[in-house]
């Protein structure tokens, strides 16, 4: 459900609502019933909630209650009550799923000032999602229908993200796109690998990472067969990605790969984290306190979420039957 006092709730019931009915038993929503129905109210759409033990109306919507004390009785409030609440409900889907209760989890948006608010210090669901699994890391995919974008860092600052461009680290992403995209059905994905300075240092004018560090990555990767081509000036790459010519960009840090598919899919595109033993995708905005609770949140890119969590739940039953 993420943050209780978000827009999480909201798009939630609304996504559920819009789904057809048997669709809808394929889910069950871990949160708080009380805000459940607050959000139900705001929105006003129809859909009752079943609750463990209690008789449920016909197409209700599962809920597996998580009791946090002191939730804030509105939306639109910073509440380190809140950022347990948040926590508390990913750690019961991360339970669900490493126990094969649950094929994949979709996560609502969470407030990363609540959450270590609340004592839990993570840059947010990729970085608590590796906790919770026992991972050393994960990768930030963002999935749309035009254009894919796998990020080598995120949640660092950008001389950080500088520093994380080692060969070691380029090579280990495109692995990992290329073992998603083969999953996902795509026989020989095409991944192209942005540069990370101007016009790919300019032949070490303007920086030597990208001959030093990416350049080698990328020889590496296509030694070992897969499709890479790179590095590729980041001015460019999206743009040809976007007309068709590569199936994935590995983006060296956050805004390089945020900012041009939010451009271009701000209300489609899908956060996927990879490198996990659980599937888990989400929407790809925020907890938007200006709005929550008015009704008014758009709850499409949650329906995208929960088509993106169904085809990674089919692959995994497939590979498991």
């Amino acid at each position: 459900m993420g943050d209780p006092a978000g827009v999480g709730a909201e798009v939630t019931v609304k996504a559920l609502a819009a789904l057809p009915v048997p669709e809808r038993a394929r889910y069950a929503v871990i949160g708080d019933p009380g805000v459940l129905e607050r959000a139900i109210a705001a929105t006003g759409v129809v859909l009752p909630l079943a609750l463990p033990g209690a008789q449920a109306a016909a197409g209700a919507a599962a809920v597996i209650p998580v009791e946090v004390p002191d939730l804030p009785a509105g939306f639109g409030v910073m509440s380190p009550a809140c950022g347990e609440a948040a926590y508390r409900y990913i750690e019961k889907a991360v339970a669900l799923a490493m126990a094969g209760q649950a094929a994949a989890i979709v996560t609502a948006p969470i407030n990363k000032a609540a959450l270590n608010a609340a004592g839990h210090h993570h840059d947010g669901h990729t970085g608590l999602l590796a906790h919770l699994t026992g991972r050393r890391g994960a990768w930030m995919l963002l999935a749309s229908p035009t254009l894919n974008v796998l990020h080598v860092s995120t949640h660092v600052s950008l001389s950080q993200a500088i520093a994380r461009a080692t060969t070691e680290r380029v090579l280990e992403t495109i692995r990992t796109g290329h073992r998603h995209f083969r999953r996902m059905g795509v026989a020989a994905p095409r991944i192209a690998v942005a540069g990370l300075n101007p016009h790919c240092g300019e032949g070490g004018l303007f920086g030597t990472e990208d001959d030093a560090c990416i350049a080698p990555a990328v020889a590496a990767a296509r030694a070992e067969g897969i499709d890479a081509t790179g590095p590729v000036p980041a001015d460019t790459v999206y743009y040809r990605a976007h007309r068709g010519a590569f199936d994935l960009v590995i983006a060296q840090y956050h805004d390089q790969g945020h900012i041009p598919i939010k451009l271009i899919a701000f209300d489609s595109a899908v956060n996927v984290s990879l490198g996990l033993p659980v599937d888990r995708c989400s929407v790809d905005h925020g907890t938007a306190f200006d709005i929550a609770g008015t009704g008014t949140a758009d709850h499409v890119n949650m329906l995208a979420a929960l088509d993106y969590a169904g085809r990674l739940a089919a692959t995994r039953q497939a590979a498991a039957a």
